[in-house]
């Protein structure tokens, strides 16, 4: 049976009491403290028979795994927010993993919708390190899908929005749009500040470092010269296949994909044109283990050839000496341990802060005690700058930052 650590069994606690009290509770504990584990801790003290676990699929093992070595009292269900729409059983808890993936708003998402029918007049325990990573808008949705939300009051987001959120309007490629982004921060830590166990890193008594490192790739000449042709003409004919950019947003996604050397045709193939950053990571990395993370399907493509001994499973890759790990990074960003690599590599990054944020604590653990070395790869030409410059900020990268960035470069 697992031993759990002194603030696992004081924040477990807690959360039963909360749970037991208001019938909600927050675990607003960083990447790599032990949510899932004090969760799995929290129930068996509440004293429920049964609980449903929603997470991510990539952790769905973890947590299975979390839960034998604690044997609790109850009977436990483990599944991934798509499948939620599937349950059946009879739960006395529901606890949603990574509840910041319900937050969506203004209006709610397909999967919140979901996890809302299945948590009808139960209790919910939430997890999260990141609750609100862009804005506080973000918690009304997650606490929405709970019958005792501190916002029931308020049956819809607009209806909230009105008493909590400074709305403006911005233009939105060529449209204004509201903008529900600007929310009272004081106002709502008012109703929900009590039902938040927060916990830090630093309060876990972590002392690994996070070392960043951005690497410049030197890429193929004739890939740049796609990339200006395809920035500059909205549109370049490769192998016979058309690359269109005749769109604001597919421009820039198709200029993301050229800046590692993939990109998609309009017929919908996969082209592989420069192989340069996979080659530069077998050079710079022989001999360490590395974990890389990918943005397009053309990318993981390009990356299996590259790297023949490459697994997408964390558990396979702790328990190795030699493989590469190698996900998407938006799958892996969240509830993925990778503490055994020498090195995390970007191969690409997303526009997201979030998954820059979480993807780069992979390889934290209070067990690691030096540091945790990651690293971003950027072509010599190309928006990846821009985009790192973005997350860095704690911004996603948009298209009207695209379009600061493309001015200022232009002065």
């Amino acid at each position: 049976m697992i031993q759990l650590r002194d603030y696992q069994e004081r924040i477990s606690t807690s959360a039963a009491t909360l749970l037991r009290e208001k019938k909600i509770c927050y675990l607003s504990m960083e990447c790599r403290t032990g949510k899932s584990l004090t969760a799995l801790a929290a129930a068996d003290k509440l004293g429920v028979k049964s609980v449903l676990f929603i997470t991510k699929i990539k952790a769905k093992k973890s947590v299975e795994d979390d839960y034998r070595a604690l044997n609790p009292n109850y009977e436990l269900e483990v599944i991934n927010y798509e499948s939620v729409h599937k349950c059946v059983g009879k739960y006395d808890l529901v606890v949603c993993d990574e509840a910041h993936s319900l937050g969506a708003y203004p209006k709610p998402s397909k999967r919140a919708k979901a996890v809302k029918k299945v948590a009808k007049g139960k209790p919910v325990l939430y997890l999260s390190g990141t609750p609100s990573p862009e804005s506080y808008s973000q918690l009304y949705h997650q606490f929405w899908i709970c019958d005792y939300s501190p916002f029931a009051a308020y049956t819809t987001f607009y209806k909230w929005a009105n008493d909590f959120v400074l709305k403006r309007q911005r233009m939105v490629n060529g449209y204004m749009i509201n903008d529900y982004s600007t929310a009272d921060k004081h106002k709502i830590d008012e109703l929900t500040a009590t039902i938040f166990v927060s916990f830090s890193q630093e309060d876990a008594g972590f002392s690994t470092n996070i070392v960043e490192h951005t690497l410049t790739v030197p890429m193929k000449q004739e890939t740049a010269i796609y990339f200006r042709q395809l920035q500059k003409d909205r549109v370049i004919s490769l192998n016979g296949r058309t690359v269109l950019g005749d769109t604001p947003a597919k421009l820039l996604s198709k200029l993301h994909q050229l800046s590692s050397g993939t990109v998609i045709a309009e017929d919908g193939t996969h082209l592989i044109l420069d192989t340069n950053k996979a080659e530069y990571i077998r050079r710079m990395f022989a001999g360490k283990k590395v974990a890389i993370f990918y943005t397009y399907q053309s990318e993981f493509d390009l990356l299996k050839n590259a790297f023949p001994n490459w697994t997408e499973s964390p558990e396979e890759f702790q328990a190795s000496t030699d493989k590469v790990f190698i996900s998407q990074v938006r799958k892996a960003r969240e509830g993925v341990r990778l503490d055994s690599a020498d090195a995390l590599i970007f191969f690409s990054f997303e526009f997201s802060y979030l998954s820059y944020e979480q993807g780069r604590n992979r390889l934290v653990s209070k067990e690691r005690k030096d540091a945790a070395e990651v690293y971003f790869l950027c072509g010599d030409f190309g928006i990846e700058t821009e985009i790192l410059n973005a997350v860095h900020g704690k911004q996603d990268f948009t298209l009207s930052y695209y379009g600061k960035a493309l001015r200022n470069r232009q002065k």
